[in-house]
């Protein structure tokens, strides 16, 4: 029998025995007789977690609106990790995972992997600011680490929520000098990809990591600040009140990099920045070390992506219409993405940005929402239109969506 049929066959005994013990252990607090044949600390995680956790949740809380880069920042694994950072975006790329870095209360402050899983992976908020830890998501891996401070893996139904029965995730906690839990490794795929090199792989890698916390000298003096990148409308970049001495082609390398976390290969930025027009390769790397040097080194070397806190208004934006707050994108849309850029990686996430928002509009139910973005499509007459259809008969603002209509039918 292949492996993939054994895994098959387990997966569907977990199924199984999920839906029949689950909702008996809510109701009587106790571990049903039968459910021997699962591993104790799954059932028994099961049984804490039902007091806080409901297995239909869709995905897991979020710390702090998402907005870690500050906890990223200060953490003692960022250093450690940051020098791994190549092998981890290979690993993960290569075997079709995603990998995350938590701290010790179970949020997840970094993550890599293939734009593919980790748009699954972010569909239950496997993502910075997601909340892990077994009172806000039950039993899974990562929470199994934490707790008992030994490696960990769950595998598809073993995990309380339903949402994950999809997944299978392997951990093992980081420790620091003193012995103490400070976050935990993880990498996660499929079911279907269930490998068992991974726990192995894992193990390994957490090791080395708290080697590095060993042998790295302490950290003196202050942490550096994050950039903030400003991109929408305009393109600027600040640090500590500064703002750091880019030329445009570097504000296009950092937007680009800020958007797609999982990184670049080299061709593929090169297309991104050029297109088809003919430009050595000493002028493309001589960009690169340029933004490198501005951000302290803070660019991975094989394959291009940010190894140092960069907020963005645009990632911003795409995040608050993944969590449809509307309210919030448009807050902070104040125009197109570097409205003077003509890279092709520029103008495609351009593109994507303008359908993004004005959908979001169109699919609202908010008046306030259609007027606002009224104000910057003065030629878009099916906002006006929704406007119109949203407001009250008797709403004064009326005129002013009717009179934005007329000027758009004109042209």
């Amino acid at each position: 029998m292949s492996q993939r049929s054994d895994l098959r066959q387990h997966r569907a005994m977990l199924e199984s025995a999920w839906s029949r013990w689950v909702p008996r252990m809510k109701d009587a607090g106790t571990r049903p007789v039968g459910a021997e044949a699962l591993r104790r600390d799954v059932t028994e995680s099961w049984m804490r977690s039902l007091d806080s956790v409901d297995p239909a949740l869709d995905s897991a809380p979020v710390t702090d609106g998402g907005a870690v880069h500050h906890r990223w920042l200060g953490s003692p694994l960022r250093r450690p990790v940051a020098g791994l950072t190549d092998e981890l975006r290979a690993i993960a790329e290569d075997a079709g995972f995603v990998t995350a870095v938590t701290d010790e209360t179970g949020t997840i402050l970094w993550t890599c992997g293939g734009r593919t899983m980790r748009r699954q992976a972010e569909r239950v908020n496997f993502a910075p600011g997601g909340r892990w830890d077994e009172d806000a998501m039950g039993t899974n891996a990562l929470s199994l680490a934490l707790r008992t401070g030994r490696p960990s893996s769950v595998f598809s139904a073993e995990h309380l929520v339903s949402a994950l029965h999809g997944w299978v995730c392997y951990c093992a906690p980081v420790h620091g000098p003193d012995g103490r839990v400070l976050g935990v490794l993880d990498m996660s795929t499929t079911w279907d990809r269930s490998n068992p090199l991974a726990m192995a792989t894992v193990r390994s890698l957490a090791a080395t990591i708290e080697s590095r916390l060993r042998t790295e000298p302490p950290r003196t003096g202050t942490i550096p600040a994050p950039v903030r990148l400003t991109c929408l409308g305009t393109g600027e970049a600040v640090r500590d009140g500064a703002a750091l001495p880019l030329r445009p082609r570097q504000l296009e390398i950092l937007t680009l990099l800020a958007l797609e976390p999982d990184g670049f290969t080299p061709g593929r930025l090169r297309a991104a920045l050029y297109g088809d027009r003919t430009v050595t390769a000493s002028t493309f790397k001589a960009e690169i070390s340029h933004l490198r040097r501005a951000l302290d080194g803070g660019i991975a070397t094989r394959r291009y992506a940010l190894t140092t806190p960069v907020s963005c208004d645009a990632r911003e934006v795409l995040r608050a219409l993944e969590h449809g707050d509307v309210e919030t994108a448009l807050r902070l849309y104040r125009g197109p993405l570097l409205p003077r850029s003509e890279a092709p990686g520029i103008e495609e996430w351009r593109t994507h940005l303008e359908v993004a928002v004005r959908e979001a509009v169109l699919a609202g139910t908010s008046p306030e929402h259609a007027l606002r973005y009224g104000e910057r499509a003065a030629y878009d007459a099916e906002v006006h239109e929704h406007a119109l259809r949203l407001l009250d008969p008797h709403d004064t603002r009326r005129a002013l969506a009717l009179g934005r209509l007329t000027t758009a039918l004109r042209y």
